[in-house]
């Protein structure tokens, strides 16, 4: 079983903290969760820190680590014509159908270029090398950062196909059943990604997208 201080997901909190001047003087492992082989999932912990300025920071903190979600662009060869490629599973937030761009956690992986090739093939079926990724941000953006340490890395590629490729696509079967993800693919069009993506990092990324669109990529 992984002590939790040798997991990536701690090594990389406590060095952003530190490395923003917070001192860590102890911490009370409240409860962790692991995958199947030991390897830490999720650890919830009560901790004494303090501030540059002096002031105790908050004593809860959710570690679950960096994610990563790409926006997959489909462009038709022919006509040019653009569509997104998302991924429909249920969700346990409200067990109800999400659309979402293929995303994943970052668990042991330190480069979130990696992990992104890794989600994509994985969700959708489509193999894309690393310089087909545009990253859209310098740095990770934080989910709920007075609770948690998640940060997103915010990925685009846009893919030539022909357009019998792209129609295939829409409702294929996918994902990693042994893990829990039971993943059809849904081809849409772009002005429709905003009204069937639910999550606030979907939408984020879209928005993302659209600006670096307007810069002229």
């Amino acid at each position: 079983m992984q002590p939790l201080e040798d997991s990536l997901k701690f090594q990389t909190w406590k060095n952003s903290i530190e490395s923003n001047g917070i001192e860590l003087h102890g911490y009370e492992e409240l409860q962790t969760v692991r995958k199947p082989k030991g390897d830490v999932l999720f650890s919830l912990l009560k901790i004494k820190a303090n501030a540059p300025e002096g002031n105790p920071v908050l004593p809860i903190v959710m570690l679950r680590g960096a994610f990563v979600t790409i926006l997959t662009a489909l462009i038709d060869q022919e006509t040019g014509e653009e569509f997104h490629l998302l991924v429909r599973q249920r969700r346990v937030a409200n067990g109800a159908l999400f659309y979402e761009h293929p995303a994943g956690m970052c668990d042991g992986f330190a480069d979130p270029y990696e992990i992104a090739l890794i989600e994509v093939e994985e969700e959708t079926g489509l193999k894309i090398s690393r310089d087909q990724l545009n990253l859209l941000v310098p740095e990770p953006i934080y989910s709920s950062p007075g609770l948690l340490d998640e940060g997103g890395w915010f990925f685009s590629c846009r893919l030539p196909m022909p357009r019998t490729e792209i129609d295939a696509l829409h409702l294929a079967s996918n994902g990693q059943p042994g893990e829990g993800e039971f993943i059809h693919t849904y081809v849409a069009q772009p002005h429709e990604v905003p009204s069937l993506v639910r999550n606030a990092s979907g939408l984020l990324l879209h928005f993302l997208y659209q600006q670096y669109l307007r810069k002229g990529h």
